[in-house]
């Protein structure tokens, strides 16, 4: 479980996802990636300078996280309709791992949240994906494949609106990350069985 969340969202969703694939018996790292943006950034925003220090414990995830696991999920806020830099920027230290073909033939998921609806969630998944297809991963959305996910209503991954921070995410939100988290890891324990 690999993310970016800046002031919370996408973190909760991460806490979810991990629950979900633990509940399939899944040894699960949760694991964030480094902030990019300047102190100074950080400090305009109340909920995001609180995130900051909230998270600070959280490891940092590494190539080597990657190498290790047989499935990895990704979350990461939307970003003018694709994925955040500091997301971005972890997956293009892969390039390593890619070029030994260690990134190849895993399971690879995602989630995301926005501000608005329609504010790019289908987008920053499909973005996301496209690192996918070049490290020959295979991709295990949840579909609507649960009836969560008729009210989630993403079938290419979680997703929340937040309303600019308005809108915590809900009960449905958190349904739809426990049971992205129990699909990949049931898909995985399967492929690997």
């Amino acid at each position: 479980m690999i993310y970016y969340s800046s002031t919370g969202t996408v973190h909760e969703l991460a806490e979810s996802v991990a629950e979900g694939a633990r509940k399939e018996g899944a040894e699960v790292r949760l694991l964030r990636v480094a902030e990019l943006a300047p102190k100074e950034a950080i400090a305009t925003n109340e909920a995001w300078a609180a995130h900051m220090v909230a998270t600070e414990d959280i490891p940092m995830a590494t190539p080597d996280d990657i190498e290790w696991a047989d499935a990895v999920i990704f979350g990461s806020p939307t970003r003018f309709g694709n994925i955040a830099s500091q997301l971005k920027q972890f997956i293009d230290t892969l390039g390593g791992l890619w070029a030994q073909g260690k990134l190849a033939d895993k399971i690879y998921s995602g989630f995301t949240a926005t501000a608005t609806a329609h504010g790019g969630q289908e987008s920053t998944l499909l973005a996301l994906y496209n690192s996918v297809h070049h490290f020959g991963g295979i991709i295990v959305t949840p579909g609507y494949t649960d009836p969560v996910k008729f009210a989630d209503g993403n079938p290419y991954g979680t997703s929340h609106v937040n309303g600019q921070g308005a809108v915590p995410v809900d009960d449905t939100a958190r349904a739809a990350a426990v049971y992205q988290g129990k699909r990949v890891a049931a898909v995985t324990a399967h492929k690997n069985a």
